[in-house]
């Protein structure tokens, strides 16, 4: 099994889920403006929620995905006022013809003073756990 994680982030906090993940898989965590240009089996798509929508680089960075390329996308990310992204990032997936694992992580994310310390030491652990169940 072959994997990629790639990431956007504007505070740090999916970084820090992004790097844990890929520790555990054993590749390294890159942000999204590195094409995935090997062939993965599960590329790992870390992002959050921007003015109720995922950002348009993570739109632009799914849409120059090739099905050929990646066998699926786990999504994961944190966020400090809505949950998952799963469905804005399935809709884009789809218009490639990239599917979606049904399972994702998510947790609390700070910003602005909400959730303060989020995601912590046990969220970032939660991350590893979670990526273990496809090894």
């Amino acid at each position: 099994m072959t994997y990629a994680v790639r990431y956007y982030t504007k505070t740090g906090n999916t970084k820090k889920l992004a790097e844990a993940m890929a520790s555990v898989l054993g590749v390294k965590a890159l942000p999204i403006s590195e094409p995935i240009t090997e062939a993965v089996d599960i590329l790992f798509l870390g992002n959050s929620y921007y003015a109720f929508n995922i950002d348009p680089e993570v739109k632009q960075f799914v849409a120059g995905l090739k099905k050929e390329n990646v066998g699926k996308i786990v999504n994961f990310g944190s966020a400090a006022l809505l949950n998952s992204t799963y469905k804005k990032v399935q809709a884009e997936a789809a218009k490639v013809g990239i599917p979606m694992d049904e399972k994702e992580f998510h947790c609390k994310g700070e910003f602005k003073g909400v959730h303060k310390g989020r995601p912590n030491d046990e969220d970032v652990q939660a991350a590893a756990e979670f990526a273990k169940q496809y090894l």
